[in-house]
């Protein structure tokens, strides 16, 4: 069962939380995170991407970066910046996009559970993009960026939530993204009490998003677990900071695919076999762009879209990866027609989150692309059957928005 334990949070002081927060970390690339910075010199960005603090020509890997962060993070608790939790408690993060809102409980997790599959994965990670955040982890002494987890609605958890949130917040502001996040406090012992107990009772929980930072709090606490041969399981480096959402308040946006170039094939020749693989028809009105319903996707090439319906001989539901309309485009269409043998690591392809729209799509064919693919959704039920299965998703088969900030909520190890 799962050990979703409380703990005493380091956080902003009231007035501060709007400006401290910040999207993670690897939203931005440097130069995007540096132009954050110089506008909002207190975001989390500072501390979350210290190399924005030094010039171009220091690697954004040496050693003084990750230093940095520590210097910062640690300052700024000194001077009040931020404030110690005087008590192990749990946090309600509520995030309200266009009118849609969800609430996840921040707390944190156990890399025991991570180790042996009652926190599910449903991507693979590369060791490279580890590294970086494996070194800041274990320099500042503590993660500052959540892991999104997600959960089966459960009851119980939801009594506590609907009960916390009739209280004043903690925290209250909108991001210049529009979004409004809300934070309370659970204090009570009988709330945090009967929190730790309905998890207790959850069997299965499932990483949304942040596998590479998963994995790197787990290696952290993996090592100081070697540090620390006498460790009792008590540490905080035993459990890495989170929030969990029940699954029925969380929405999956499409993750589009680009091409760079159509493998050699005109325009009609690839339309041609487009068509020997799924049935085609053209659009003529632009709300019709996006999909609307498993099966289907849309094509855009030369001005012109399509949208391509998945047969009903090619549906593999006893294979939940292979049934995805991802895995389908992948298979029958990108690696034998295209040539995208690993969508991974081929630098023909690219990937558009469903937030940016479709003009995107458009966008980039008009500027270094040949023909995109605007796809539906994966489902939550989708991405918790491939887990529990024990099964990966294709490379970029989800995108979840909104998107957790951090410097809300740090734990220290």
């Amino acid at each position: 069962m799962a050990e979703i334990r409380p703990f005493v949070s380091i956080r902003p002081q009231r007035g501060k939380a709007a400006e401290i927060a910040a999207l993670p970390y690897d939203v931005y690339n440097r130069e995007e995170a540096t132009k954050e910075v110089e506008r909002h010199p207190q975001s989390f960005l500072s501390i979350d991407r210290a190399e924005t603090q030094f010039p171009l020509s220091v690697d954004m890997y040496d050693d003084k970066v990750y230093e940095r962060a520590h210097d910062t993070l640690w300052q700024w608790v000194e001077d009040g910046t931020f404030l110690t939790e005087d008590k192990k408690c749990y946090y309600l993060y509520e995030l309200t996009m266009n009118g849609r809102v969800q609430t996840g409980v921040a707390a944190c997790a156990s890399i025991d559970d991570y180790e042996n599959g009652i926190i599910k994965k449903h991507e693979n990670t590369r060791a490279e993009k580890e590294v970086d955040r494996i070194r800041h982890v274990d320099v500042c002494n503590a993660q500052t960026g959540p892991i999104f987890l997600a959960y089966r609605a459960n009851d119980g958890i939801r009594r506590i939530v609907e009960k916390t949130k009739q209280g004043e917040p903690e925290y209250d502001f909108t991001s210049e993204d529009g979004v409004r996040h809300r934070v309370f406090v659970i204090r009570e012992d009988a709330d945090i009490a009967a929190i730790h107990e309905a998890f207790a009772g959850v069997d299965s929980i499932y990483i949304a998003d942040g596998h590479h930072r998963a994995a790197s709090a787990v290696k952290v606490g993996q090592k100081r677990r070697k540090e620390h041969p006498g460790y009792t399981g008590e540490e905080e480096f035993n459990y890495f900071l989170s929030v969990l959402f029940p699954d029925d308040e969380l929405m999956i946006m499409d993750y589009n695919r680009v091409i760079r170039d159509l493998n050699g094939y005109s325009f009609k020749g690839l339309y041609r076999e487009v068509e020997k693989r799924f049935d085609v028809e053209e659009i003529t009105g632009a709300e019709d762009t996006r999909p609307k319903e498993r099966g289907t996707f849309c094509m855009y090439m030369e001005g012109h879209w399509f949208s391509c319906h998945i047969r009903q001989e090619d549906r593999t539901p006893e294979d939940p990866v292979a049934d995805l309309d991802v895995s389908i485009l992948q298979n029958k269409l990108l690696e034998p027609v295209l040539g995208i043998r690993d969508p991974k690591t081929d630098g023909r392809i690219d990937f558009v989150g469903g937030i940016r729209g479709m003009d995107e799509l458009v966008r980039r064919c008009e500027q270094d692309c040949a023909v995109a693919f605007a796809m539906y959704p994966t489902s939550i039920a989708e991405l918790f059957a491939v887990a529990d299965a024990g099964l990966l998703m294709p490379p970029k088969s989800t995108w979840f928005e909104p998107k957790l900030r951090s410097g809300l909520f740090i734990h220290e190890i």
